[in-house]
């Protein structure tokens, strides 16, 4: 593992850094994933994995989305990610705390909470199937994390 980890450029054009996520990405709209786009990924990357959760959420930390296997020559992700097993690309989408694969956008109880989008660049694809736990993707992750880079957006409905 390297010693040091480089650092990943993650942005939306949806929101900027701890600004509120559009209501569209959230339980009050259409619930559709945000457009993502990201830079600064190291020469050995293989593949990329994103985790979204909320750490404000009331039972612990909720995920959103887990996606991995993301190839290495992709850079950016559309808006509406479909939410399928495995994308066309050969990405695969592990369970959220919704129990189903795919993006589940924000719908906190009360309050405001924020909702970190993290990015792992690997030196390696997961042996993991489609419907992988965010556990079981942080620990096939271990040992093989070259860059991160990390993008927080809030949100509190109204």
């Amino acid at each position: 593992m390297p010693e040091q980890q480089g650092s990943l450029v993650l942005q939306s054009p949806a929101f900027a850094p701890q600004e509120a996520i559009p209501a569209k990405y959230t339980c009050d709209g259409e619930d559709v994933s945000p457009p993502l786009e990201w830079s600064g990924a190291p020469a050995d990357t293989k593949s990329f994995a994103l985790i979204v959760d909320d750490p404000d959420a009331p039972i612990g930390t909720f995920n959103h989305w887990i996606l991995f296997n993301i190839p290495a020559s992709v850079n950016q992700l559309p808006e509406g990610v479909p939410r399928k097993d495995t994308l066309a690309d050969g990405s695969r989408q592990g369970k959220t705390s919704w129990r189903k694969v795919g993006y589940g956008g924000p719908c906190p109880p009360s309050g405001t909470h924020r909702y970190f989008f993290k990015l792992y660049a690997l030196d390696t694809m997961l042996n993991l199937p489609a419907g992988a736990t965010k556990e079981e993707v942080l620990q096939a992750m271990s040992g093989h994390i070259l860059a991160t880079g990390e993008l927080m957006g809030t949100y509190k409905r109204r």
